[in-house]
């Protein structure tokens, strides 16, 4: 019976845990006056972006370890406005950097920041706030593509990645 408790407990805590990060991706998080966001990815305090070839998706921006940067349809770029707060954020951490930016293969002028409602600093790429993908556990994986249709890889122009073939799915919603 003690270890019909512990599955049970387990269960309950997976359940927690899966609707958390299922309430973080459907929606643009709120109207961003929620205060605190969820952890950012790296903060450092210098960051390179670069440009990788990834399977499915093409040539898009990578963080200085190769994991994929996304944008957020539900973001706005005139002007720049971050909308994935709070659970959103902990599924889709914001890109952030104290300090300066170095870029190879894309053109330093469409880089910049935005300040976040917690006070960091999140990178842009032509005015599109970057984040990070939670599911991507390894370099160059996508797996963020597409999901809920709103959130894309993006490539050095700023521009939404699109699949390079035309079979099956580039990542649907990750679930």
């Amino acid at each position: 019976m003690h270890a019909t408790q512990h599955l049970t407990g387990y269960a309950a805590t997976g359940a927690a845990i899966l609707a958390l990060a299922l309430a973080g991706c459907g929606s643009s998080g709120g109207s961003g006056s929620g205060g605190s966001a969820g952890a950012p990815a790296a903060v450092t305090t210098s960051t390179t972006l670069m440009t990788a070839k990834v399977g499915k998706v093409g040539t898009v921006v990578t963080d200085g370890k190769g994991y994929v940067l996304y944008r957020f349809d539900a973001d706005s770029v005139h002007p720049t406005k971050v909308s994935c707060y709070g659970t959103c954020a902990v599924v889709w951490p914001a890109a952030t950097v104290k300090g300066s930016v170095t870029v190879k293969g894309i053109d330093k002028k469409l880089v910049s920041t935005v300040k976040r409602s917690d006070g960091t600093s999140q990178l842009t790429l032509a005015g599109w706030p970057l984040y990070r993908y939670a599911k991507d556990d390894e370099p160059k994986e996508a797996y963020g593509q597409g999901v809920d249709g709103t959130w894309w890889a993006v490539t050095p122009t700023g521009a939404r990645a699109t699949a390079t073939t035309s079979s099956g799915s580039t990542g649907g919603s990750g679930y």
